[in-house]
């Protein structure tokens, strides 16, 4: 394809000559460190860099122009292409460049708060289940046609979601189950994708930092219900139960809307729910059809999540047989609510809880547990909204029997100014508290304090597998720290015949 067909605009963008608008392109990237010869390099501001920073040595590398919303730095002479917004235009050149695959796959997107990953995991095993060649792209990983990739952001930048989309189209897969994130949403990241399904989980305090208040939150939500650069989703399934998910009003007005939750108003919902440390049992009602489903997986939060990827498979055309199958597959995920068990007579959990009703879902799922006491470690994250810090603390001292705070990923932050700010809020209950800065040190004796029938939550870094500080990033994993610690106090995991392994 030539430039102009894959940098079109009305009008013509800035510095795009007829001469320069037919010269073929090779391929497309905004890392000058990937670009080739043939190239089209796209320079984006950032917050820690200037993507025209490197124009130059896109160029050398083989670039034939670079397109930015920014105009050119001075004294730089090489083609130059200035369009309105940079990351659109590359989500669009993508998208011609691979061959609209997004229009050619079946594309779910979900978005919310919290439990994004879990509902993105539910619909791709579901999916799997009825046989589906599939892609998942999330916080955790990536998953294309059964090879797992890294991830870098929630939401891949459009050019790597559309060579994820290529892949998959060449491994004959269908099926692309995604989590889109806010700040996909107002970057547009995810910009002229058509969605057949967009799912909202639930709206709750998070990224003020780069949203600065809720309602600008929820207005880059409401982005993927509208339709950015494409028509809206075919489907929305929306969660009844939540405040801002009722108020989506208008963007949802082009779907076929799916209302789930626990009340009798919505279309999907839940009834005779059974929760133990063995997983979740329930009914699911909709409409005149009813069929039991069963998941290893625990709490409430856990019945919406089900609840939701129910109501997607059901868009999708799944049987109610094949979702049965499928959520029984699912065996959990990575960091969310995933029980440690070394043989304990008590139970150590570690979520991904970084928000404070994330928090309270976490330490509400291990209370309905029936637990003699509920143990929670967790600190904050460095260089993120403040403000939650206090009410964090607050959720975890009303809501626990003891709480151990400690650091999170601090980042350029002091941890004992964000221990602070925490203490703020715990100090408004009265849970017993400990502060213990070092993390490792706090799961150590939060598990050393646990006796029989106790549940211990490590909450705020799940899956993640680091710990970020000023000066450095160290490997760090909540559960193997407190599988260490578990092993330290003598307890071992038990074999098949019951005994200690």
């Amino acid at each position: 394809m030539t430039i102009s067909e894959l940098v079109a605009g009305d009008p013509m963008p800035e510095g795009m000559t007829p001469q320069l608008g037919q010269i073929p392109v090779r391929g497309l990237d905004y890392d000058s460190r990937r670009v080739a010869a043939g190239y089209l390099f796209f320079a984006f501001p950032g917050a820690h860099a200037d993507g025209r920073e490197f124009a130059l040595k896109a160029m050398e590398n083989g670039a034939i122009a670079v397109v930015s919303e920014l105009p050119a730095p001075a004294g730089f002479d090489e083609p130059w292409i200035q369009v309105p917004h940079g990351r659109r235009a590359l989500a669009m050149a993508a998208k011609r460049f691979y061959g609209n695959l997004d229009e050619k796959l079946v594309l779910t997107a979900i978005t919310g708060t919290n439990g994004k990953t879990t509902t993105c995991w539910l619909i791709d095993t579901i999916l799997r289940t009825a046989g589906r060649t599939t892609m998942l792209a999330g916080t955790i990983e990536y998953h294309v046609a059964g090879e797992v990739v890294p991830a870098v952001n929630t939401t891949p930048e459009s050019l790597d979601l559309h060579r994820l989309f290529a892949k998959l189209d060449a491994r004959g897969g269908t099926h692309a189950n995604m989590e889109i994130s806010s700040h996909a949403l107002a970057l547009g990241r995810s910009w002229g994708l058509h969605f057949h399904t967009a799912v909202f989980t639930n709206l709750t305090r998070d990224h003020l930092d780069f949203h600065h208040s809720m309602e600008e939150y929820f207005a880059a939500k409401q982005i993927l219900f509208a339709g950015a650069g494409a028509p809206p989703p075919k489907f929305s399934v929306v969660n009844r139960d939540d405040e801002w998910g009722r108020k989506l009003g208008d963007a949802i007005a082009g779907s076929e809307v799916t209302w789930y939750g626990l009340g009798n108003d919505a279309k999907v919902r839940a009834r005779s729910i059974n929760s133990s440390l063995a997983g979740l049992r329930f009914e699911v009602s909709s409409g005149t059809e009813r069929f039991p489903v069963q998941s290893p997986m625990i709490g409430r939060i856990n019945v919406y999540n089900i609840l939701a990827a129910c109501a997607a498979a059901m868009s999708l055309g799944i049987d109610s047989e094949t979702i049965v199958r499928g959520i029984a597959a699912c065996n959990g995920v990575p960091g969310r609510f995933e029980r440690v068990d070394e043989g304990q007579p008590f139970a150590v959990i570690v979520d991904y809880s970084h928000t404070d009703d994330a928090l309270r879902n976490a330490i509400m799922a291990a209370r309905s547990l029936e637990p003699k006491r509920v143990i929670t470690v967790f600190g904050c994250g460095g260089d993120r909204d403040r403000t939650k810090r206090p009410i964090m603390g607050q959720v975890a001292s009303e809501l626990s029997d003891m709480v151990i705070v400690t650091s999170d990923n601090p980042r350029s932050e002091d941890p004992l100014q964000i221990v602070n700010d925490i203490m703020v809020g715990v100090r408004r209950a009265d849970a017993r508290t400990v502060v213990e800065v070092d993390r490792a040190a706090a799961i150590h004796k939060a598990i050393k304090e646990a006796v029989a029938g106790d549940v211990v939550l490590v909450a705020g870094k799940g899956h993640e597998t680091y710990q970020i500080f000023r000066d450095r990033t160290i490997h760090f994993d909540d559960r193997e720290v407190a599988r260490e610690a578990l092993r330290s106090f003598g307890y071992k995991p038990k074999n098949p015949l019951g005994t200690a392994a």
